[in-house]
């Protein structure tokens, strides 16, 4: 479970919501090759919007063992007219903000895929930006940061007798 955000190329995505949506499930039925890994896929401006972000969140598929518990490494997927992002719950804040902001400086649009607002924010340059969402994801972020996690994992049951057990002597 991951929190999820998505950027595209303005020039490819529809911009009537309906239509937006038809678009996306397009985008994120990955090819059954390894393609979706790889950053020269997308284009130019999403290449140069992942530039950007690597300094502060690295590409999973591209650091060492020794890396892996960092909670900023991010899982990308690369097609090309679009980036999907998935973030760790605990960086959903951070992300959130970081995404939005280098996707207006490079000029590319934004996806709020995780957002509950109606179906997340869809942002295209030029638009007038919304303030930033204050959605129901953000409690889920505080509750991963803060360790709660009780409400989203299912309370364990009682130990069940195996088959073998029936035949023990106690």
């Amino acid at each position: 479970m991951s929190y999820d955000l998505m950027v595209f190329d303005p020039n490819a995505a529809p911009r009537e919501r309906g239509e937006f949506s038809a678009w996306y499930q397009k985008q994120v039925d990955w090819p059954d090759d390894d393609s979706g890994f790889d950053p020269a896929t997308s284009s130019p401006a999403l290449q140069k919007w992942y530039e950007a972000m690597l300094a502060d969140w690295p590409n999973m598929q591209e650091v060492s063992d020794d890396e892996v518990d960092n909670p900023r490494i991010t899982d990308y997927s690369f097609g090309p007219s679009i980036i999907y992002i998935g973030y760790r719950w605990s960086e959903a804040d951070d992300a959130y903000d970081t995404t939005r902001r280098l996707a207006l400086e490079h000029g590319v649009g934004f996806y709020d895929v995780s957002g509950d607002e109606g179906d997340g924010e869809i942002f295209f340059p030029g638009d007038e930006l919304r303030p930033p969402s204050d959605g129901a994801w953000r409690n889920v972020a505080a509750d991963f940061r803060s360790g709660n996690l009780s409400k989203y994992i299912p309370p364990m049951e009682p130990a069940k007798r195996r088959w073998f057990d029936f035949f023990r002597r106690k």
